[in-house]
C-alpha cells in the first residue's frame, strides 16, 4: 500500500507536465525585474485577481507580512480573527518585523462581522495606537476551511473605509473559497487594498506566492521583500510551475472539495470521531477523537504504521488534506485503515 498523505495540500509533487514546463522556462534575473516567466505570472495574477500589479514571493508568510509592513508603521494596531494563520502561525512576525500589535477579535469558525468589529475599533485617543488594517482569512484554516462570506466582507469594507482603514486579505487558499462559492477571484479581491495567494498548496506548484494591489503598493512591496531576503535570482523556473498550476489545476479544486465531503461522511459514521460537516466546505477535514479512548499522538501514530499521514491539529484534534495527488480510491483505503485503528482500537 503506498502511502496516503493527508497531512496538508502543499505536500503535492509537480507532476510530470509542470516539471516539462520548469525546464523549459525562459529566465532572467528577477531582482533586476527581467525574468520573463516572473513577469508574465505576475501579469497573470493580477488581471486574475483585478489588480494593477502582483509580485512573486518566496511563501504565504512573506507574502503576509510585505503586506503588513507596507500598510503599517511601528506602532500600529491590526485587527485579525483569533484562529487566524498571522496570529498563530507566523512566529510573532508582525511584532518582530513591523513593530505592529494584533488586536484579536473571536469569531464563529474563523468568521467575524463588521458588527463585532467596529466594537472593538479605538477611539482616537493619544492613550490608543492607531488601527491602520484589518485582515480577514479566506479560507480559514484553523476553523476547517471555511468560506469567509462575500457579503460580509463587503459590510467589513464600509466599515473599514468609514474608519479610513485598509483592508488586507490571507487568500492562501482563496482558490479554493472561490471555487466552493463559485466567485470570481476578482470580485472577492476587489474589496482588499492588498491581498496575498499562495500557489504552492491546492494548485499543487512546488512554491510560491504572490501580493497582489495597486502599483506604487506593489512598487513598496517590492523594496520590501528585498529587505526581507524574498529578492531571487532566475526563479522563472519556479514561476513557470505557478503558470502551469494556475492555468491547469484551479477549475479541479471542485473534485478536492468533493473528496472531502466523502471523507468526511465516511469518518463521521466511524464510533469515536466526530466531525463538524458545517466546516466542510472546502478541502480540510478536523476530526475530534475526543470519545475514542485514544489521544492524538497514539492516533497519528497508528494510522502513521499504517500508511495514513495526518497532522494533531489540537489537544483532540487531528487534520485531514485532500489535494491533486489524494483521489478517490486513496480515501477509500484511508477509511479502511481509519477503521482498523478505530473500531478495533489497535
Amino acid at each position: 500500500m503506498k502511502i496516503i498523505d493527508l497531512r496538508s495540500d502543499t505536500v503535492t509533487k509537480p507532476s510530470p507536465a509542470m516539471r516539462k514546463a520548469m525546464a523549459s522556462a525562459v529566465v532572467g534575473d528577477d531582482v533586476f525585474e527581467d525574468d520573463p516567466t516572473v513577469v508574465k505570472l505576475e501579469a497573470m495574477t493580477a488581471e486574475i485577481l483585478g489588480k494593477e500589479k502582483a509580485l512573486f514571493v518566496p511563501s504565504g508568510t512573506m507574502g503576509n507580512e510585505v503586506c503588513i509592513k507596507v500598510l503599517t508603521k511601528p506602532g500600529d494596531e491590526i485587527i485579525v480573527e483569533e484562529g487566524s494563520h498571522i496570529y498563530n502561525n507566523e512566529v510573532g512576525a508582525p511584532a518582530a518585523l513591523s513593530g505592529i500589535q494584533l488586536h484579536v477579535i473571536k469569531g464563529v469558525k474563523g468568521i467575524f462581522t463588521a458588527e463585532q468589529i467596529e466594537d472593538e475599533i479605538r477611539t482616537p485617543d493619544v492613550h490608543h495606537p492607531n488601527v491602520t488594517v484589518i485582515s480577514v482569512e479566506n479560507t480559514h484554516t484553523q476553523s476547517g476551511g471555511t468560506v469567509f462570506p462575500l457579503s460580509e466582507v463587503k459590510k467589513i469594507k464600509k466599515l473599514a473605509d468609514r474608519h479610513k482603514i485598509k483592508m488586507h486579505l490571507d487568500g492562501a487558499r482563496l482558490w479554493n473559497a472561490c471555487v466552493a462559492k463559485g466567485i470570481p477571484p476578482k470580485e472577492y479581491a476587489a474589496s482588499f487594498n492588498c491581498l496575498s495567494v499562495c500557489l504552492s498548496k491546492g494548485l499543487g506548484a512546488p512554491i510560491g506566492s504572490l501580493v497582489a494591489g495597486e502599483e506604487d503598493f506593489i512598487f513598496e512591496a517590492r523594496r520590501v521583500r528585498k529587505r526581507l531576503g524574498g529578492g531571487m535570482r532566475q526563479v522563472g523556473i519556479i514561476a513557470a510551475a505557478g503558470i502551469y498550476a494556475l492555468k491547469n489545476n484551479y477549475k479541479r479544486l471542485a473534485e478536492d472539495h468533493q473528496n472531502a465531503k466523502f471523507l468526511a461522511q465516511r469518518l463521521s459514521e466511524i464510533d469515536g470521531l466526530e466531525i463538524d460537516m458545517e466546516t466542510v466546505q472546502t478541502n480540510l477535514v478536523v476530526i475530534d477523537i475526543r470519545n475514542s479512548g485514544l489521544s492524538v499522538p497514539e492516533v497519528v501514530a497508528k494510522l502513521k504504521e499504517k500508511k495514513v499521514l495526518v497532522v494533531p491539529f489540537g489537544k483532540t484534534l487531528i487534520r485531514a488534506v485532500t489535494h491533486l495527488d489524494v483521489n478517490r480510491k486513496d480515501l477509500e483505503k484511508a477509511v479502511e485503515v481509519f477503521k482498523k485503528v478505530f473500531l478495533k482500537n489497535e
